[in-house]
């Protein structure tokens, strides 16, 4: 039979039963890759599955941190005080709607930790703030502040473990000065997308104050299972706040050349 005497049918089996080239790369990537087709239309799994991921990406922005538990965790075994503040935003509804009040620290809280901050001045404070994923923060913030106070430099001093609520980045900035910190580690909920709800980042910023600028960070993106692992990232940050004290800033002077130095 030679194509042209093929049914539509025929033709359609024939064009589902062909291999498809980029099948195999999907075991190296969580990408939305070699999806299939059937018809003109995707697979009923793929459309499943999307709506799945999509779900998933709805409920990590709108779940609430469990402080409780997640305060559980950071205490005991060495670990700093735990304190915790609120951004300006009353909701998860505003804060959503104004990113604007999430970058503000309510002033009680900036007042409460300036009392707390004491005659030393920390090196370094960590932020733990819900973001946009507090399922991120809930399930890889823990083990990162573990993994990064065990691998802390001779000399470091470090601040409280402070807990932020409806959160953005720049909240990082009011905590560490009020702290008088020179240096503020955000350890945020980032934007989930589809197929990953829980990813993590870590904002360092130096000599932190209201009114930091995005460009005066560094970042480091996508810690999860599937992304950055947490000694990585650990290893990272702390390459990042040794070289940063060195030339005086974070930001876009500050490069992360830490895989250079690997054996």
């Amino acid at each position: 039979m030679s194509a042209s005497d093929r049914t539509p049918a025929s033709r359609a089996s024939a064009t589902a039963a062909a291999p498809d080239p980029w099948t195999e790369l999907r075991a190296f990537t969580r990408a939305r890759i070699a999806l299939g087709r059937s018809g003109a239309s995707l697979p009923t799994d793929e459309v499943l599955r999307f709506g799945l991921a999509h779900a998933q990406a709805r409920d990590a922005v709108h779940r609430a941190l469990d402080v409780e538990s997640l305060a559980q965790d950071l205490s005991g075994g060495g670990m700093p005080a735990i304190r915790q503040v609120r951004s300006a935003a009353p909701d998860r509804h505003t804060y959503l709607l104004r990113p604007d009040l999430g970058r503000r620290l309510r002033p009680e809280d900036a007042a409460a930790l300036r009392a707390d901050a004491g005659t030393a001045v920390p090196d370094l404070v960590f932020v733990l703030a819900d973001g946009l994923s507090a399922l991120a923060v809930q399930r890889h913030a823990v083990p990162l502040v573990r993994q990064a106070l065990a691998m802390a430099p001779e000399g470091w001093v470090i601040g409280p473990l402070v807990i932020a609520l409806q959160a953005r980045v720049a909240l990082g900035d009011a905590v560490g000065e009020a702290l008088g910190a020179r240096f503020v580690a955000v350890l945020i909920g980032e934007r989930p997308g589809l197929g990953s709800p829980d990813s993590l980042g870590v904002y360092l910023t130096a000599q932190p104050r209201t009114g930091r600028m995005d460009a005066e960070r560094n970042c480091l993106s996508n810690i999860r299972a599937e992304g950055l692992p947490i000694e990585t990232a650990a290893r990272k940050l702390w390459w990042l706040a040794q070289r940063a004290r060195q030339i005086g800033g974070t930001g876009t002077q500050l490069k992360d050349e830490s895989d250079r130095l690997l054996p």
